[in-house]
């Protein structure tokens, strides 16, 4: 059984961020979303709601979509006074744009610096934020400049509901190839900007329902264009339920992993969330064995062998003959 949530753990805190973020983004959100974020109860988001409504006097308007339930503040008649942004808030901002700014690309870095710059007119009083507390290191990462303007494109088209056609050259492919697509979701991954989407059907063809929903990195997209053809954003999708809850960003039929790590790995893994699922065993100094869920055997292997010989999987039995196949493979790379 999981740990029992609170549901009236720091609950100003939820009315007061519940608020804010219906009020001032006019969007509307499901319950599911809203219990998510705030980490408690569908009861206790209704809970809340109720309370916002006879404390703030503001409207909070519901519809259902897809037997889901979605709430919405409506936009008060006239516009609101800016509220003034405190120095932590600034700060946060300031460093949520440089952690990323390997991932903004040159121009989204500039419009989030610009940005920036028009909120400190908002800061309390006379106060100014110092811009130069963050940096991010950047080995390995990609230059995301040439691609903004088809990650404008796949905005508008997340945006306005628009399937888009895409040009696409898969990673060990020769030629390009095309999708039309149902924009869901951009997100990064290990320094890599992903984006989430649904087939739609191509001109001229029947549909046919994929296995999985496909994942497109931004980088080896070639060509994105947006369609006049509008599709519904699914009811039921939950980025989160799809891609955090377990090890490993391709999904495929989930299994269960135990792996036995011991020295620097050891102390290393234990200080991180591999799965929302994962269970740690301390089993002396220095050594502790890991069990998840994943769901790409692939990704998997990668990750076990980067540990090199502080790693020794345990199960499942399949994905270790594939490791002993690979070292052995690797060996040979160094001669007899």
């Amino acid at each position: 059984m999981g740990e029992k949530r609170d549901l009236y753990r720091s609950y100003g805190q939820k009315l007061i961020s519940l608020f804010v973020r219906l009020m001032f983004s006019g969007e509307s959100y499901s319950l599911t979303e809203l219990s998510s974020l705030l980490d408690c109860s569908k009861q206790t988001v209704l809970r809340l709601l109720g309370d916002i409504t006879r404390a703030y006097g503001v409207t909070v308007e519901e519809e259902f979509r897809e037997r889901r339930k979605y709430v919405r503040i409506k936009p008060p008649p006239r516009p609101l006074n800016p509220a003034p942004i405190t120095d932590m808030e600034m700060q946060v901002l300031q460093m949520c744009r440089d952690f990323t700014s390997h991932l903004l690309g040159k121009p989204l870095f500039e419009e989030a610096t610009r940005a920036l710059s028009k909120s400190h007119a908002l800061l309390e009083g006379d106060k100014t934020a110092s811009a130069g507390h963050f940096a991010s290191f950047r080995p390995g990462c990609i230059d995301y400049t040439p691609y903004y303007g088809l990650i404008c494109t796949i905005i508008e088209a997340m945006e306005r509901r628009k399937i888009c056609r895409l040009v696409y050259l898969p990673i060990m492919a020769e030629k390009p190839r095309t999708y039309y697509l149902k924009p869901l979701k951009l997100f990064s991954h290990q320094d890599t900007v992903y984006l989430h989407a649904q087939k739609a059907r191509e001109p001229g063809k029947p549909y046919r329902k994929a296995k999985y929903d496909p994942l497109f990195a931004v980088h080896r997209m070639k060509n994105a264009e947006i369609t006049e053809r509008s599709f519904d954003f699914p009811a039921d999708y939950d980025f989160e339920k799809t891609f955090n809850r377990n090890f490993g960003i391709i999904k495929e039929k989930a299994f269960d992993v135990e792996i036995e790590f011991t020295g620097w790995s050891a102390r290393y893994v234990s200080e991180r969330i591999w799965s929302p699922d994962q269970k740690i065993g301390k089993r002396g100094k220095d050594r502790i064995t890991l069990e998840f869920s994943a769901s790409s055997a692939a990704e998997l292997v990668s990750w076990v062998l980067s540990f090199g010989s502080e790693a020794k999987l345990i199960r499942p039995e399949a994905i270790r003959d594939e490791l002993k196949r690979k070292i052995l493979a690797m060996g040979g790379n160094y001669g007899p």
